[in-house]
């Protein structure tokens, strides 16, 4: 069973051990997920380069692919990083932005589950489903179905890739083929703010390099972006100061905070 004491004690840890992140992710939040990180306690390195790669996930804890902005040099450079990956039984995040946007979009997160190395799929409700084949409205890099719409779908990805998959929304959704848990907690300020969904992935990243277990991560990572969420929200005026004080939140969360503003509960 998973409870606030797992997201606690998993913050705990990537404070404690300081875990390097290494990302393939899209220039629109390189630097927020950097700070994202570095607030969180864990080391970012943010690369792209094939010739570099392997050096670099040799000393990362996990790897983080976020496909926000894809070029073909940058398709080609996941797909190494995510072989190198498997064969160093280093930990994976797939973050699949636009997903159902474009054929491009799907088919390039479709091609690295199947390299069959990814640990944790992390994506709005759209990109879900659009991902298991269900037809889902899109607008760009945004969902247009809620979480609890992607249960199905989330289920499907995770058996199929022997991963586990969490769905962002107003309620996070966290399943790893059979059993499903709810996450609680966060601001409606979080969809208003670029690259936030992003962030969660980071997290979620940082999380895996401490955490053996895939389905407890992903449920630590998000209940740590649920907290910071609902600390930087009491904190803010709006979108704009929302996302200054969630990255100090990010660095000051406490386990009392954990308890007041998270709910971790299975379904």
């Amino acid at each position: 069973m998973f409870s606030v004491n797992t997201v606690w004690d998993n913050i705990d840890k990537v404070r404690g051990s300081g875990p390097v992140v290494l990302s393939i992710t899209n220039y629109v939040v390189m630097n927020s997920t950097a700070n994202a990180l570095l607030s969180a306690g864990a080391s970012p390195i943010m690369a792209h380069a094939k010739e570099e790669l392997e050096e670099l996930i040799t000393i990362a804890g996990s790897l983080v692919l976020n496909i926000g902005t894809l070029s073909t040099g940058w398709i080609d450079s996941m797909r190494f990083a995510a072989s190198i990956a498997a064969a160093k039984y280093k930990p994976v995040v797939l973050d699949p932005v636009g997903a159902g946007a474009s054929r491009l979009r799907t088919e390039t997160s479709i091609s690295l589950l199947e390299e069959g190395c990814v640990s944790l799929v992390r994506g709005n409700a759209s990109e879900i489903m659009a991902l298991a084949g269900v037809g889902a409205m899109t607008r760009g890099v945004d969902s247009c179905n809620d979480s609890n719409e992607a249960e199905t779908s989330a289920k499907t990805l995770a058996r199929k890739y022997q991963c586990a998959v969490a769905v962002s929304g107003c309620v996070d959704l966290i399943t790893d083929g059979e059993t499903v848990y709810n996450i609680t907690g966060g601001s409606d300020y979080m969809p208003l703010v670029t690259g936030m969904g992003c962030i969660a992935t980071a997290i979620c990243g940082a999380h895996l390099a401490i955490c053996e277990d895939s389905f407890a991560a992903a449920v630590s990572g998000m209940g740590c972006m649920a907290a910071a969420g609902g600390l930087a929200k009491v904190a803010s005026n709006g979108p704009g100061t929302f996302a200054v004080h969630f990255i100090d939140a990010l660095h000051n969360v406490t386990e009392n905070d954990i308890t007041r503003l998270v709910e971790v509960r299975s379904v």
